[in-house]
């Protein structure tokens, strides 16, 4: 077995007291001494600082660069003008996910795609094999000399604010992307993030300097937060994890790009784009999805199954591969699903956790629908739901209950 990849702040992990495991290759911490629940609820109320350094980033450049993402991703990067970024897909020719990664474009003339930790060097070799055909294309992988960190939740803008020695932040909406010195060292920063929080960050800071920014944050007050309130987080926020719900399941089944609600914003057909990799695949998935969205089922057999948020209604937690029963047939499984911590509302400091799930049924299923999740020989019920958090009204994002 490979040594495991550690990140330039795994002393301080260790110091910090983090449990850490293996990870997608990497050592890394999934709670600290506060745990899951502590560090779930202050990214919700206060700003939760997250190590993602594991993540891949990979730069992108040269005369064809663009002609290249066009081809080799599922979303406009012709639409993504400097200062900017957007979710998007790698895909393969039958329209399912190679992996699910975010596309920056801080300068002119260079992107920047941040790709899942386990699918960096699958993603490289994809890459590497479409660009073939654009001689004209460079990719680098960054993944070494760039650290990355997330700062999520209500608090974390007016403490970045306090820690920029020159320039400004991005612009105040989602997926705006800027450059700015925090602490006299350059960061790309943007307005993204896997929490579902209407504000937060993520921080891309040379590796040598990552040590003293995460140091600075938590002196003003973030709260380190591991890998596992990360799932609790975005599990909460209803996004996808690469292998549970997109792309190839552990159990060898692969899921649609369009069976995943995120598509609509991962996945562009506009005239710019051309001819892309999946596109033919991905084009009849919309419209059986836009279909099925409608109560007709004539193309059922095109996308049989579709990702959904269960909000579970009795006391037991849903496990990934749960049966889900829908009118007392078989209609599914659960992706991913635990409890997740809320704050009460109208209250201090009093919270209280709640069973949500992720499943992977029979797309004839609609919002309302009440199904049930066989737990431990019994069954749970549970309601198909839109959302579980409710993003609308920053600065908070409020459980929807």
């Amino acid at each position: 077995m490979e040594p495991l990849h550690v990140t330039p702040l795994h002393d301080r992990h260790q110091a910090l007291g983090a449990k850490m495991v293996a990870f997608g290759g990497w050592r890394m911490p999934i709670q600290y001494r506060g745990g899951i629940v502590e560090e779930h609820l202050a990214t919700r109320r206060g700003a939760g600082l997250f190590d993602v350094s594991h993540m891949g980033r990979l730069s992108i450049s040269g005369s064809e660069a663009l002609a290249f993402l066009q081809h080799s991703l599922t979303n406009d990067a012709a639409a993504l003008s400097p200062g900017r970024a957007q979710y998007t897909m790698l895909a393969d020719d039958a329209g399912v996910a190679v992996d699910d990664a975010y596309l920056y474009r801080f300068d002119e003339d260079r992107y920047l795609l941040v790709v899942n930790a386990a699918n960096r060097a699958n993603d490289l070799a994809h890459l590497a094999r479409l660009a073939r055909r654009f001689p004209g294309v460079e990719i680098r992988d960054w993944s070494a000399q760039l650290a990355m960190l997330a700062l999520q939740g209500p608090e974390s803008e007016a403490l970045l604010r306090r820690l920029l020695t020159e320039g400004t932040l991005p612009e105040a909406r989602r997926n705006a992307a800027a450059t700015a010195r925090i602490l006299g060292v350059p960061v790309r920063i943007a307005r993204t993030g896997y929490t579902g929080e209407p504000i937060g960050f993520e921080l891309m800071p040379p590796a040598e300097s990552a040590g003293a920014l995460w140091d600075r944050l938590i002196a003003e007050g973030a709260t380190p937060v591991g890998l596992g309130a990360r799932d609790t987080l975005r599990l909460e926020a209803g996004l996808p994890l690469y292998g549970h719900e997109l792309g190839a399941r552990a159990n060898g089944e692969t899921i649609p790009i369009f069976a995943c609600p995120l598509a609509r914003f991962a996945v562009s057909f506009a005239p710019s784009k051309g001819d892309f990799v999946g596109r033919t695949a991905l084009q009849r998935q919309r419209e059986a999805a836009d279909l099925l969205r409608n109560g007709d089922a004539t193309r059922h057999a095109e996308m049989p199954r579709r990702i959904v948020l269960l909000a579970i209604q009795e006391k037991g937690v849903a496990r990934e591969g749960a049966a889900v029963f829908r009118d007392a047939a078989p209609a599914g499984e659960v992706t991913s699903g635990t409890m997740v911590p809320y704050w009460l509302p109208d209250t201090a400091n009093a919270h209280a956790l709640r069973p949500l799930a992720c499943a992977l049924v029979d797309s004839r299923a609609r919002q309302g629908d009440v199904c049930a999740i066989e737990v431990r020989g019994r069954r749970l019920s549970a309601r198909l739901v839109a959302r579980f958090l409710d993003t609308r009204v920053p600065p908070r994002a409020l459980p929807l209950l």
